[in-house]
């Protein structure tokens, strides 16, 4: 039996939770884009720069992997064709970024022939891929 003189409490929404589902949902959300990024090159282990600077994403990717194989847009090729790879990648009038990945295993000729090869590129500039320590 209720008496007539005790109040009645007004109903309330606890909106505590739904706030707690909300940033969990929110976290969950930007957490899975983090891992969203494009990478055109082929995965080698690359050596360690303290100076290293982070450039813009790169058109065009050169990956030369421990056994030495040359690859450009993951598709292989030799290094006499790298040259006229590159070429036709490239737009008319518009320059493009060229990012070298080379494998730290191997040899340091074989980065600086490729890499002369895609400065016979006009309009081609060159960034070599490192890791931070």
């Amino acid at each position: 039996m209720r008496l007539q003189d005790e109040p009645e409490l007004p109903l309330t929404i606890n909106v505590v939770p739904l706030i707690d589902v909300t940033f969990a949902l929110l976290t969950f959300f930007i957490m899975s884009t983090l891992f969203l990024t494009r990478s055109q090159g082929l995965p080698v282990n690359l050596p360690k720069a303290a100076t290293a600077q982070t450039e813009r994403p790169a058109q065009v990717t050169v990956t030369i992997n421990k056994s030495g194989q040359i690859f450009l847009d993951k598709q292989m090729i030799s290094l006499e064709q790298l040259e006229n790879g590159v070429r036709q990648k490239m737009q008319p009038q518009q320059q493009m970024m060229v990012v070298l990945n080379a494998d730290e295993g191997v040899h340091h000729g074989q980065v600086v022939a490729a890499m002369d090869r895609v400065r016979r590129v006009e309009g081609a500039k060159l960034a070599i891929a490192t890791q931070r320590p």
